[in-house]
């Protein structure tokens, strides 16, 4: 009898592993339906940059694709910085959702926008330039590849000289956009994010690659895609952040020969220099150019500058076509924006340290489930608010640290703005209030002012701070401006005459 009751437990045992092996029996495993996030992030990428947008000097096919398929926000904007490297506070404020005055703290301490998703399972990642620190990209994401150093300068490896500055000019005329003896994007220096034997994760060693920054990011976004997130049950958030077209603007001859640059257009506003010093007058961005600047060498700035853009899109319709293949495009909403503007011969200016458009305005465009392609909205938005805006959309609690407010009611029709005023600042040098008609830029350091009419004058070449006329409009946004500090955190003392 025993024996025959153990029999029967064993036959019992092999019928139920039997079962679970067999594919009539066996429970099909629960897949999570949530939407996929993929965020296309440029560096030092103006409004002013899209082929199908605004500029049809500059070729951006998969740029134009996607601002064909989504949801175009024309007017974005970066709060500011408190510093010279504005893509720093860019970031801390997009990664912590907090204005800009209490983003420096808020980076270190507070939810980051990666760290939500991955609490709440998704599978995250990123690669590119994070820009602000170690500790925060492993706080940030569960795997990353090839983390990128906030810029790479360019030098001739055996002369250990910086040519890429002051140019060009008959005495700087050696360097060029596409030749990688020159380093820069052609040697970037990066780490992952590694694994020990116990499961710990860490930050591995920096190592060099012979590859052009742009390539690099899309080869481990489009490994992730196609060794990670293809077959994952979990949906997936993926952050890919390019250096380009921030300098060195180098990129392949390919692209550099596609802009000559006597065919490139000078803007409308080109000054040989800023007519005062409007604070970090000649840091390091401005010195890429000699003073005072000429048409020609804006027309070769420009030139590299539209060059490297053009080979990022190539990249990125690299990224998007790895998507497809994955079957989960359809779910995924895709997002591209920039950290922030740059003048590059407007203004007399080359950097990104001032309030112009130009400068503080930047692209964003996102598409996806639910979202009606060819939308446009004139909205005044901060490139900030995607954080709160991918939770709302992913159904995720907006941590009550994030300041900027979502995009999902103007995304869905039920709000068609979510302010009235931008806050703009740089340092102790430049605050700004811009509405949808006006700009008031202060410079507390040496009491300039300047007010436009930017919806009849949107290059801002015409200061009516002086005019009787615009009295009243001057004091009311100055108003506004002290009611913006006081929303943001900013003491600085301020006036106006």
């Amino acid at each position: 009898m025993q024996t025959q009751k153990y029999n029967g437990l064993v036959f019992l045992a092999l019928l139920l592993i039997i079962g679970s092996c067999s594919p009539e029996l066996k429970k099909e495993k629960e897949v999570d339906s949530r939407p996929n996030f993929l965020f296309l992030f440029a560096d030092d990428q103006t409004y002013e940059s899209i082929h199908a947008l605004n500029n049809l000097e500059i070729k951006t096919p998969n740029l134009d694709k996607l601002a064909s398929q989504g949801v175009v926000f024309t007017h974005s904007f970066n709060q500011g910085s408190w510093g010279g490297a504005v893509c720093v506070a860019s970031r801390a404020m997009l990664n912590s959702g907090q204005y800009m005055f209490a983003a420096r703290e808020g980076i270190k301490h507070n939810k980051l926008w990666g760290e939500v998703f991955s609490e709440a399972g998704y599978e995250t990642f990123f690669t590119g330039k994070w820009h602000n620190g170690d500790s925060t990209v492993l706080k940030s994401f569960k795997y990353a590849k090839s983390i990128g150093k906030g810029m790479y300068e360019t030098m001739h490896p055996e002369f250990k000289w910086a040519p890429g500055y002051g140019r060009p000019t008959a005495e700087n005329n050696s360097w060029n956009a596409w030749d990688p003896i020159f380093t820069g994007h052609w040697t970037p220096k990066v780490k992952d994010i590694v694994t020990d034997e116990n499961g710990d994760k860490g930050i591995g060693p920096t190592y060099v690659v012979q590859q052009h920054t742009s390539e690099l990011y899309a080869d481990k976004a489009i490994s992730f895609l196609q060794n990670k997130a293809k077959d994952s049950d979990s949906p997936f958030f993926m952050y890919v952040a390019f250096n380009a077209p921030h300098d060195p603007r180098q990129s392949p001859k390919k692209y550099v020969d596609m802009y000559p640059p006597d065919k490139i257009k000078v803007p409308e506003n080109f000054m040989p220099e800023h007519p005062f010093d409007q604070g970090d007058h000649k840091l390091r961005d401005e010195n890429l150019a000699p003073f005072p600047r000429t048409e020609h060498q804006v027309q070769v700035h420009r030139s590299e500058y539209y060059a490297i853009i053009t080979h990022m899109d190539h990249e990125i319709g690299r990224i998007l076509k790895a998507l497809e293949a994955t079957g989960k495009a359809d779910n995924t909403y895709i997002i591209f924006s920039a950290d922030h503007g740059l003048a590059l011969g407007h203004h007399g200016l080359m950097g990104k340290q001032n309030q112009y458009d130009h400068s503080v305005r930047l692209p964003f465009f996102i598409l996806g489930p639910g979202l009606k392609p060819g939308t446009s909205h004139d909205a005044l938005i901060y490139l900030q608010s995607i954080y709160p805006t991918t939770c709302d959309l992913a159904g995720l609690k907006i941590p009550e640290t994030v300041d900027f407010p979502s995009l999902k009611g103007i995304l869905d029709g039920t709000e068609e703005k979510v302010q009235d005023v931008i806050f703009g600042n740089y340092r102790h040098f430049q605050r700004m209030a811009r509405t949808d008609k006006y700009k008031l830029i202060l410079y507390p350091h040496n009491g300039h002012q300047q007010l436009f009419d930017i919806e009849n004058d949107p290059q801002e070449m015409v200061n009516l701070i002086d005019s009787e006329k615009y009295e009243s409009v001057k004091k009311d946004m100055f108003q506004k401006l002290l009611d913006l500090q006081g929303e943001v955190g900013d003491t600085l003392q301020v006036s106006i005459h």
